[in-house]
């Protein structure tokens, strides 16, 4: 990401004010746990892809950090809320938010910030910007909701599992490289083509996360946490497709009656590596990541393709 934080550099300290602006609040609790989740914010891997997606178009605007606010605020109170749902008491090295100020709490703070970012919009007429993130938060909920319908009998298809990716993860990602380059190209197509290139990476990255799980990368040991929590993700599926019946059998009661136990979930693991699910995630991860990048080249080359170009390949090529 070293090109990436380089030629926006400046823009990313000026999007660091415009985003504690946006969070500020009256009350005390609330000020204190905004100023908790200003300094526990991640890479900013989204902020980043809405402001070169948008210097791809000419210089920034107003209207582009207003952009990479909303997708930061809408993103946050996503993680917020997806912490209360699934008890999560650690996000990215720090305490959660519910671990700290339990759940009622968090589940307002994930409002607050919803609320924020939808008066961001309308205040300052971004009606644009705020139909494509609102599209994308209601996609998002419904990627969500069909992950928890479909995980009941541990029996749903590849197409099932990119579709419910495509919702929770890609669709936020689409979004904000659409809402960065409506903030300065004028041509349809070419917003159109950034969106679809978002949506692409978005799906790398989703199936990238997945592969952690499994220890495919050097990042220690598997953790398994998707099997504990009875997730059927792209190596499972394609495990389960394809390993003989009995091992099929056997791998539904465990994910089903002993996700909780380590020997069990290691030979679920193990399952999945000898299998071939590992390698043939990847390939689909590589392949969404090719396509997202042939989109890209339809741009004229530049520095700020390339930054996009290297921010593409790290979301692939991240250690964690």
């Amino acid at each position: 990401m070293e090109l990436a934080k380089k030629v926006i550099s400046d823009e990313l300290a000026l999007f660091e004010t415009h985003f504690r602006d946006a969070v500020k609040s009256r009350v005390s609790l609330l000020d204190r746990i905004m100023r908790f989740i200003v300094k526990s914010k991640g890479k900013q891997l989204r902020p980043m892809f809405v402001l070169l997606c948008a210097r791809l178009g000419g210089p920034l605007t107003e209207s582009s950090y207003r952009a990479a606010s909303l997708v930061e605020l809408l993103h946050t109170a996503s993680l917020v809320h997806d912490d209360v749902v699934d008890d999560s008491l650690e996000r990215r090295g720090f305490f959660s938010l519910n671990a700290l100020w339990k759940n009622k709490i968090a589940v307002l703070v994930g409002d607050y910030l919803l609320m924020k970012a939808l008066l961001l919009a309308l205040n300052n007429k971004e009606y644009v910007i705020l139909e494509t993130l609102a599209d994308a938060v209601k996609v998002m909920s419904e990627g969500e909701l069909l992950q928890f319908e479909k995980s009941r009998n541990l029996n749903f298809s590849e197409e099932v599992y990119y579709e419910i990716i495509k919702g929770k993860t890609a669709s936020l990602l689409s979004s904000a490289c659409a809402s960065g380059a409506s903030s300065t190209f004028s041509d349809p197509e070419s917003i159109e083509t950034l969106k679809q290139f978002g949506e692409k990476v978005g799906m790398a990255f989703q199936i990238k996360d997945d592969l952690f799980d499994y220890g495919s990368a050097d990042i220690g040991k598997p953790t398994g946490n998707d099997i504990k929590e009875k997730k059927l993700t792209l190596p499972l599926i394609y495990t389960l497709r394809h390993c003989p019946a009995d091992v099929k059998q056997k791998i539904i009661y465990i994910v089903k009656n002993q996700n909780k136990r380590q020997d069990k979930v290691k030979w679920v693991i193990d399952q999945v590596v000898q299998t071939g699910g590992i390698q043939y995630a990847t390939e689909k991860m590589f392949t969404y990541r090719d396509e997202a990048l042939e989109l890209l080249n339809r741009f004229p080359p530049s520095e700020i393709r390339n930054a996009l170009e290297e921010l593409v390949r790290y979301t692939t090529d991240r250690a964690y």
